[in-house]
């Protein structure tokens, strides 16, 4: 039940009915005049010709003078037409009730009237053998539909669908495209019978036009509307044939064929409801072997019904399996509401208004109803509409705020109803059981979005954390992860959660994996895992795996894994792969499971990226280097997440050693403070002195000319040891190599200066120099002999992006002058050249750092007193007292979960 199609350019001249038609009365927007079901599929349409003039044989909308069955046209989606044929069906008292669907759903009517039955809701078609191929056919309380559909169960009154069944809708076309989104059709443009009236009537607005005409016309006379709208529409179908939807006359002959057999069993006492663009062609005289001829031969495949929970929200929508309708929530307020609609409408504002603390009086309630009388008497219409009601409530309860009358707007405007069916109703065995875990875990789905926070350490929390995991890995995105506000620990999760339709049919897709969601979604792991061509895709699923607790899986998934690492040897690939890897390791130890085959993986991978990684950045351009900078990010943070692997020789067999640097060890500093960012135990080992890393340079291909590393070549010259990221790891372990492979990319001579500038930023975070080398390494490059644009480019990796760059520069003043001594010495020529650069790097610092660091150039280079040692800042002891350092390690093992660690 969508709306109707774009209108053509061409006019029409309907007979003098829909100049009938066009008599003023008050109303609101509704949905189509069109008998085209909401996502059911165009079906093709052989042997279908333009109708003739319609000759009645019956009742042509509502006649009391004339025999033959009660046909009501009506706009689905309408509360006019919805009262209309209410109040019709009390007046006449048919004993067949025959309504525009799909045949399937007779085996369903029964279910609504149970009482857990609550719009809206919608009929779904889905192919048996291909569930992703679907249609719905959405209904709201206000809907003429469904009105007709209860008025018949509460009466006795036989009820059946008489439209094309869905065995052959689906089956004709892809249930993909969505009749609302107008536009051409095969065969001719798709003209809207509303727009060609309203056209006719001299309204631009085909819908204020249907709002002053059809809707909401009191206590009149019902049958009215029905009889003017019947013989407009009989013009148009003269005028037009099909009007662009070839798939009418076919779902036409099938519903002539239902009407004759229906009168056959009944006589004269059968209503039918269907939208008022097919009333011509259900009185038009054929006969039975033409409407059968056009039947003959349609495609055909097996299909399963059912009734699903529907929403205000998608029957708002214009594509995919909306009803097209704008304002639902105001359609169902004005079927409800008993009178006064505008003033029970402005309480209602007034309510959602108080509930979000703004002040709203009841005198702002009055004015707004009066702003409203006014409105509508200025704008020339009988009474006010929703388009009356919404400025007055802009202008009165918001005060103008179009943030508040956003929120009016999506509350009641649309509105969050979402309607509910019985258990009763057919599911497939994986709905079934998600029901039954929904129910278990009390998570109830709701349509509007809302966030959900777990904390994994709880049963009940970790049990939903892994059935959303599931559901993704099937593709059933009821909620999405956001990241937490509280922090980064592994033991919370925060999700977005909001219950969509359409998961029914994904549900419906998913259930040719298993009948639980467990077994659905192991069963889909182990076949993405065999599929799987790339390493990071393997990774990925690792991962979700783990977070989805698939322990049956994850044999499956670590053979691939083993595989693909195996044999891929691009560095990309494996710094892409590393990262899910480590998070995965972190995962397995908050939610108990078994890693030690993930770890190995992740180990080698992480070792063969150290070994291959300066030679792979060496001599790219500007983008690669850019991507490779993130990955150089991602895989330093993966690392700190990896347990350390001593090196060959190492473990726990081999003999005690002291820790080696790689340079000469420098003498005893126990006395000063530790590096930044670190703090250790009293009897842990002394960090060796920072020395220069600009120590042995690099051969092209990124390893070490001879001399290096305690060579004979480098004497003399200051060294850099490779101080521990953690004092109880060994000094040759994993994290102690990607620090050296930090440093080979430092001093690398052939290394992008966005790479070497990134690595010395990451080791000077580290610990790995102290804060006198990197003035040493930004002298260097910050050197006459540097060309501008590769300086600027080494600067935006040591100080741009989210690192923190700018403070560094505001509490370093050495930094800061050799900056600010670089810029004032760039050339004239070079300089537009690298300020697109300069300007990317400044401008991602907090606006505060920024003006700091404008204060500092104003008031220009402070006298820096001789020697190496710096001031010590106000507050701080010269000498870190390690004593009262380890007094916070137990607050932060219990802030980050590591208390097992500790």
């Amino acid at each position: 039940m969508t709306t109707a199609s774009t209108a053509p350019t061409r006019g029409v001249t309907p007979r003098p009915a829909a100049d009938r038609a066009a008599g003023r009365a008050p109303g609101t927007r509704s949905g189509s005049t069109d008998g085209a079901q909401g996502g059911a599929p165009d079906a093709p349409a052989s042997g279908a010709r333009p109708e003739g003039p319609a000759e009645l044989p019956g009742r042509a909308g509502y006649g009391r003078g004339r025999g033959g069955p009660l046909l009501l046209g009506v706009r689905h989606h309408g509360p006019g037409s919805a009262r209309g044929v209410r109040a019709v069906l009390e007046a006449e008292a048919p004993a067949a009730v025959l309504i525009e669907g799909p045949a399937e759903a007779d085996a369903l009517v029964a279910l609504a009237g149970e009482p857990d039955m609550r719009p809206p809701v919608a009929l779904l078609a889905h192919a048996v053998d291909d569930p992703g191929r679907a249609a719905f056919w959405p209904m709201a309380e206000f809907s003429p539909e469904w009105v007709a559909l209860r008025w018949a169960l509460d009466r006795g009154a036989a009820v059946r669908f008489v439209d094309l069944p869905a065995a052959h809708a689906l089956a004709a076309a892809d249930p993909a495209r969505s009749r609302a989104e107008g536009g051409e059709a095969v065969g001719g443009l798709r003209i809207d019978p509303v727009a060609e009236l309203a056209s006719a009537a001299g309204y631009e607005d085909a819908e204020r036009w249907w709002e002053d005409v059809i809707e909401l016309r009191g206590d009149g006379d019902p049958t009215a509307a029905f009889e003017a709208l019947a013989e407009a529409m009989g013009a148009l179908r003269e005028a037009y044939g099909h009007g662009g939807h070839p798939r009418d006359p076919v779902r036409e002959a099938y519903m002539r064929l239902q009407l004759r057999a229906a009168r056959k069993e009944f006589g004269d006492s059968v209503a039918v409801i269907c939208g008022a663009w097919h009333v011509p062609a259900l009185t038009r005289r054929t006969t039975v072997a033409a409407d059968r001829a056009l039947l003959k031969g349609l495609p055909k495949m097996k299909v399963e019904l059912t009734w699903v929970p529907w929403t205000h929200r998608r029957l708002a929508r214009h594509s995919g399996y909306g009803a097209g309708i704008d304002a639902p929530g105001w359609y169902g307020h004005l079927f409800a509401a008993p009178d006064r609609p505008v003033e029970r409408w402005m309480a209602k504002a007034a309510g959602l208004l108080r509930a979000e603390d703004r002040l709203v009086s009841s005198a702002d309630v009055i004015e707004a109803v009066r702003l409203t009388e006014a409105l509508a008497a200025l704008r020339g219409r009988p009474v006010p509409g929703l388009e009356e009601t919404t400025d007055a409530i802009r202008a009165v309860l918001c005060e103008g705020s179009d943030v508040l009358l956003d929120l009016v707007r999506d509350r009641l405007v649309v509105g969050e109803a979402l309607g509910e069916v019985p258990a009763a109703a057919p599911a497939v065995p994986l709905q079934r059981d998600l029901a039954r875990r929904q129910r278990t875990l009390r998570l109830k789905p709701e349509p509007q979005e809302r966030e959900l926070g777990l904390d994994l350490r709880k049963d009940v929390d970790a049990e939903r954390s892994r059935l959303l995991h599931r559901l993704r890995l099937l593709d059933v995105h009821w909620g999405e992860p956001v990241a937490g506000r509280a922090g980064t620990g592994t033991f919370r999760e925060n999700w977005r959660l909001r219950w969509d339709p359409e998961l029914h049919v994904r549900l419906a897709e998913a259930g040719v994996w298993g009948t639980t969601v467990e077994a659905a979604a192991t069963a889909k792991a182990e076949f993405r895992a065999r599929a799987a061509t790339l390493l990071g895709d393997v990774t990925v699923l690792a991962e979700d795996c783990l977070l989805a607790g698939l322990t049956e899986a994850l044999p499956a998934v670590m053979r691939a894994l083993a595989d693909r690492a195996a044999l891929d040897a691009d560095v990309a690939h494996l710094a892409q792969a590393l990262p899910a890897l480590a998070r995965s390791l972190r995962y397995g130890d908050v939610r108990g499971t078994d890693t030690a085959a993930l770890g190995e993986v992740a180990a080698g991978l992480a070792e063969r990226i150290c070994i291959g990684l300066p030679p792979s950045c060496t001599g790219l351009d500007a983008d690669a280097a850019e991507q490779m900078r993130e990955r150089l990010d991602a895989v330093h943070t993966a690392i700190a997440l990896l347990p350390d692997r001593p090196a060959r020789g190492s473990g726990p067999d081999a003999p005690d050693r002291p820790v080696t640097p790689v340079g000469p060890t420098s003498p005893d500093r126990s006395a000063e403070p530790h590096a930044p960012g670190r703090c250790g135990t009293g009897d842990a080992p002394t960090p060796p002195a920072p020395v220069d890393p600009t120590g042995p340079e690099d051969t092209p291909d990124g390893s070490d000319r001879p001399g290096g590393a305690g060579g004979a070549g480098d004497a003399g010259r200051p060294r850099v040891p490779v101080v521990p990221s953690d004092p109880v790891r060994r000094a040759d372990g994993l994290v102690e190599r990607w620090g050296a492979t930090l440093l080979r990319l430092a001093r690398g001579e052939r290394i992008p200066g966005v790479l070497r500038g990134r690595a010395a930023r990451l080791l000077l975070d580290e610990g790995r120099i102290d804060g006198v080398e990197p003035g040493l390494l930004m002298d260097r490059v910050l050197s006459p002999g540097t060309p501008p644009a590769e300086a600027a480019a080494w600067l935006d990796g040591f100080l741009g992006g989210s690192s923190g760059g700018g403070l560094l520069l505001v509490h370093d003043q050495r930094l800061f002058g050799l900056v600010d001594a670089w810029l004032t010495g760039v050339p004239d020529g070079a300089f537009p050249a690298v300020l697109p650069l300069l300007r990317r790097t400044f401008s991602g610092y907090e606006p505060g750092v920024r003006r700091t660091l404008g204060e500092l150039a104003a008031r220009g280079p402070r006298p820096t007193a001789p020697g190496p040692a710096a001031p010590v800042a106000p507050g701080f002891a010269p000498v870190l007292d390690r004593e009262r350092a380890d007094a916070v390690l137990p607050l932060l093992h219990l802030i980050l979960g590591t208390e097992s660690f500790a």
